[in-house]
């Protein structure tokens, strides 16, 4: 594969599963009745702690760049495994969830217990499965595709 594919296949991924999940995370807490703005803080609540809930606009702003340069670290991070693990983009539609398992376990149990984010996690078997669906086939698939995408099209050019 030439490396031009690659920014395509990360801006497309990372776009796309950053979109699924904040769409997801926005629309699932409205109905809890958390605001939007909230939810956005709470993102930049794990770089600037209870802070982040005081900062307005400008702190929900940072959460939403926060998220999105997560989502493109993360479609990095599968593309550069897709370049040693043909795997992966031989067969997205089983290498995407199982990576957003991982992308789950990591942010889960290492990301955010490491970071600032003020509030405790929990982990009630709903919240479990619906968080480990949204990262399968929202953020996983995506990516996978996405890197899919840029192989078929690093393929047929000539």
């Amino acid at each position: 594969m030439r490396r031009g594919f690659a920014v395509p296949a990360i801006v497309a991924g990372g776009t796309i599963a950053g979109s699924f999940d904040i769409t997801y995370a926005i629309v699932f807490s409205g109905l809890r009745g958390v605001p939007a703005i909230r939810v956005l803080q709470s993102v930049a609540g794990g770089l600037l702690g209870t802070a982040a809930y005081d900062g307005g606009i400008g702190t929900a702003a940072l959460g939403l760049l926060l998220h999105f340069s997560i989502a493109f670290s993360w479609a990095a991070i599968f593309y550069a495994a897709s370049r040693r693990l043909p795997f992966l983009t031989e067969r997205p539609a089983v290498a995407g969830p199982l990576f957003g398992i991982v992308i789950y376990l990591v942010m889960y149990f290492a990301v955010i217990p490491l970071s600032a984010y003020p509030r405790k996690v929990t982990y009630t078997p709903f919240n479990v499965a619906i968080n480990l669906f949204v990262h399968m086939f929202l953020i996983g698939l995506p990516i996978a595709l996405a890197a899919r995408w840029a192989e078929t099209g690093a393929k047929r050019e000539p």
